[in-house]
């Protein structure tokens, strides 16, 4: 079994040739990927069927969105043990000059104390600035 294979085993995800194309793409990469840049960059694929994988994907926590306020929304890999639940997120950061998310694991959100009867289903905080490679 590869390495592609077996990430997507431990997800409960069956490897099919554009799942292990997508996963092998998300793998090379540091930074969330705009749905766009996938279908540029695998532009042989059907573009139902990718969209299709980046959520079967999303909903066995393999890869999770972003919204970062540029309009579209991005998707990155998930950590290693990952559950997506609110307690497992973290910060994001969205360069201003290249436009460019990425995810900073390092922290999670710190937890809220909500009223009662509130459940958290979802946190998403991104800091907006200039990353490494722009500054």
């Amino acid at each position: 079994m590869t390495v592609l294979e077996e990430k997507l085993d431990n997800r409960n995800i069956r490897p099919t040739a554009m799942r292990l194309l997508v996963l092998n793409y998300f793998m090379q990469h540091d930074k969330a990927i705009p749905l766009r840049e996938l279908e540029d960059q695998l532009e042989t694929a059907d573009k139902s069927t990718l969209y299709r994988t980046l959520k079967t994907f999303e909903g066995n926590g393999l890869v999770h969105s972003i919204d970062d306020g540029s309009g579209m929304t991005k998707y990155a890999l998930c950590m290693e043990g990952c559950t997506c639940s609110p307690k497992d997120q973290h910060y994001h950061f969205h360069c201003t000059s290249c436009g460019e998310t990425y995810c900073l694991t390092s922290r999670n959100l710190p937890v809220i104390d909500l009223p009662k009867n509130f459940k958290l289903q979802q946190a998403n905080l991104v800091l907006k600035g200039i990353c490494s490679h722009c500054n």
